[in-house]
């Protein structure tokens, strides 16, 4: 397997405020621990010890924090974004990357294997490897259905909708990196589209277990609730 990922702690943690003006969001603590240290010890767990932040805001406490990652067993090393790149334009400022290698969000909390996910991306041949969850999410209205003539033709009470959305934790190949522009925002749903457009293979693994995307109070809260609980699956033990 890789030893190399790339973790996007760039963020201002716009959504996460007030707590994100005096921290920025992948120090925000979670029991005991940040949410960027228990990405961290995941990553160590599954043999990956060599990570890249790329950061941008608030990025000394970041570097302070963090800095070498021996306290980890890891090698830890920071890309400094001059200005906001966006979720995978950090990815060119960094010049020695692996075939394969993880990259995720900063702010996840998850039970993914990490290993089982590599391994799937580079049996598959893809370029991309994309993690995902089933999510539903309740409509508190009457649904209609219109036709063209504005007639009624179908009428759904309180749906549930279902989809499947991105963890925020992906597998990429370094030919996808060659694609994305130098110095200018460019996120992952632009990039997206263009390995759509182009024709590229993208693998979507769907994981069944624990996931939360502390992007909100709600999901800070939520996260801060349920972490003891969840310890043991997060953290191997």
């Amino acid at each position: 397997m890789s030893d190399r990922a790339v973790i996007l702690a760039g963020g201002r943690g716009t959504r996460l405020r007030p707590y994100t003006v005096v921290l920025p969001k992948p120090l925000m603590p979670i029991g005991e621990y940040s949410i960027l240290e228990v990405i961290i010890r995941q990553l160590a767990h599954f043999g990956i010890d060599h990570i890249t932040l790329a950061v941008n805001h608030q990025a000394e406490l970041l570097r302070s924090y963090f800095g070498d990652g021996s306290r980890w067993n890891v090698r830890i090393e920071h890309s400094l974004e001059e200005t906001a790149l966006g979720t995978m334009g950090p990815l060119r400022l960094i010049d020695d990357l692996p075939e394969n290698f993880l990259v995720m969000n900063g702010d996840v909390l998850s039970d993914l294997d990490f290993r089982r996910l590599y391994d799937d991306h580079v049996a598959s041949g893809a370029l991309f490897t994309v993690s995902s969850k089933v999510r539903e999410q309740d409509v508190d209205y009457g649904v209609l259905e219109v036709n063209d003539a504005h007639e009624l033709t179908g009428f759904t009470e309180k749906p549930k909708l279902t989809y499947e959305v991105s963890m925020g934790v992906y597998v990429v190949n370094r030919q996808v990196v060659d694609m994305i522009p130098s110095g200018v925002p460019y996120g992952f749903d632009k990039l997206m589209l263009d390995l759509i457009a182009a024709r590229k293979k993208i693998n979507v693994r769907t994981h069944n277990g624990y996931w939360l995307d502390i992007g909100r109070p709600d999901d800070y809260m939520q996260a801060i609730d349920e972490f003891s609980e969840m310890k043991p699956r997060l953290l191997f033990g």
